[in-house]
């Protein structure tokens, strides 16, 4: 979700305090269908995503996260009851309406993290996210395209996948590659390596803008300082 006038990364501010780690699986590679039946997936656990604002309705988002030799797999489940998606393009402002959002900031050292925005009917916003003292701009990939590029696709359960459609979920499976995120550091992690990262989903089903985030924040999702922490095992 982006935003400006964000704060520059400073010590946690007070509040909810950051949950455990989220422990990170390693798995061979696998094929991207978007319905998140592949049996590497039951290698890992479901974590739960917290509702944070609701307008009256209470939908569960669960995800799970996997990584490899190349890159890092990610599954999210999100009950819901209608598709609040009309946007048929990559690269638009997908966080105005339905969506999942992953933040990642693999090396603090480096004032520079990645966002990555999927929406329902699968169009994606990658973006790197630098920030200059407080300000920041989303800059897209270049050359993206080859094994740099995100294989991502979609898939809904009790409806149709088209926008306006009455459902009962939807599912978003995607594949980040390394190669995409260079150069920020500390890339390729190994057993006992961490990064530091949110996961996100808005929903717009009542018109405003319901949102779920792992790590809790104050007001925006570009909060950094707040994101929790990925521990590969």
């Amino acid at each position: 979700m982006s935003t400006t006038n964000w704060p520059q990364a400073q010590n946690l501010p007070p509040g909810e305090p950051q949950s455990a780690p989220l422990l990170v699986k390693k798995t061979a590679e696998f094929a991207i269908v978007g319905d998140g039946k592949n049996a590497n997936w039951s290698r890992t656990e479901w974590v739960s995503i917290p509702q944070r604002k609701t307008f009256g309705d209470s939908f569960e988002t669960r995800v799970k996260v996997l990584y490899s030799e190349t890159g890092l797999y990610f599954l999210f489940h999100c009950q819901d009851q209608k598709l609040t998606a009309s946007m048929e393009a990559d690269f638009l402002d997908l966080w105005n309406e339905d969506v999942v959002e992953v933040f990642l900031w693999p090396d603090e050292n480096f004032p520079a993290y990645f966002e990555y925005e999927l929406s329902p009917l699968n169009y994606e916003l990658p973006l790197l996210v630098p920030n200059n003292k407080g300000d920041f701009l989303g800059w897209l990939p270049w050359h993206y395209q080859g094994d740099r590029k995100i294989l991502h696709a979609t898939s809904v359960e009790g409806g149709e996948k088209k926008s306006g459609a009455e459902i009962s979920a939807w599912i978003a499976e995607f594949f980040i590659p390394y190669k995409l995120l260079k150069p920020l550091g500390n890339l390729s992690p190994v057993s006992g390596t961490r990064w530091r990262a949110n996961l996100y989903r808005c929903d717009y089903d009542r018109g405003q803008m319901a949102y779920w985030t792992w790590q809790p924040i104050e007001v925006r999702f570009h909060e950094y300082e707040r994101f929790g922490t990925l521990l590969f095992e």
